[in-house]
């Protein structure tokens, strides 16, 4: 009876660092612009999408292409936001605020298909005091370019395509599995590396692991059974 059971708490142990190492290997991330809050400290990565977002005057408001895994590692504007440098010459206006913006879209490695991204720069735009960060973005940026779901594309043009798709270890666009959209989701989930968005393993591999733990269990009852 040990004998049995000792052998039915290998094999259990053997398929669970089986299933560790069968988890599917993590995406680079995503092909995305992602939206940034400035401040004297520095950049945060925006809480509130920059349709929703509405800054105060005399705030820095960023953009930033990239390829990135998640908000925890995604690259930063490369400028400074310091609003006395971008709008120091806009003055203030009764009815209006200003909203210093940082455009930066990235390098020649986060650029999709050979593109060459236009170079960084920063414009201060003057709108309505309840204005949203996107409006901003618009007045200083046109044309800009969204998906049917309302998610920033592509801004003053570029990337002429594309939108927040998955790319793979080498750089490249995951290419799409059946029933997905040509172009990206309709909201980039850098968090989400596994396929039920959980980051860890499928449910199919714990499901084996179940299975085995089944069959190891009925064969510690069955040995029992023979010696009694």
């Amino acid at each position: 009876m040990r004998r049995a059971g000792s052998a039915a708490v290998a094999l259990v142990l053997g398929v669970l660092l089986a299933a560790a190492g069968a988890a599917p290997a993590q995406a680079a991330g995503y092909r995305y612009w992602s939206f940034w809050e400035g401040s004297g400290s520095g950049w945060t990565y925006a809480t509130q999408g920059p349709s929703l977002e509405r800054p105060d005057d005399g705030e820095v408001r960023g953009f930033r292409f990239a390829v990135s895994e998640d908000s925890q590692n995604a690259a930063k504007p490369r400028r400074a936001p310091v609003f006395a440098e971008i709008c120091g010459d806009t003055p203030a206006a009764s009815g209006t605020k200003r909203v210093a913006v940082v455009i930066d879209p990235g390098t020649a490695a986060d650029a999709p298909g050979g593109a060459n991204p236009p170079a960084p720069r920063a414009a201060c735009a003057r709108v309505a005091p309840d204005a949203s960060a996107a409006e901003a973005l618009a007045k200083v940026a046109q044309p800009l370019r969204y998906d049917s779901n309302g998610m920033l594309c592509g801004v003053t043009g570029y990337p002429a395509t594309g939108c927040g798709e998955q790319v793979s270890g080498d750089g490249h666009s995951a290419p799409a599995s059946s029933g997905d959209a040509a172009s990206a989701p309709a909201s980039p989930r850098p968090e989400a590396d596994g396929p039920d968005g959980s980051g860890g393993p499928s449910a199919g591999v714990y499901a084996g692991v179940g299975a085995v733990l089944l069959l190891g269990v009925a064969g510690v009852v069955q040995a029992r059974r023979r010696r009694g």
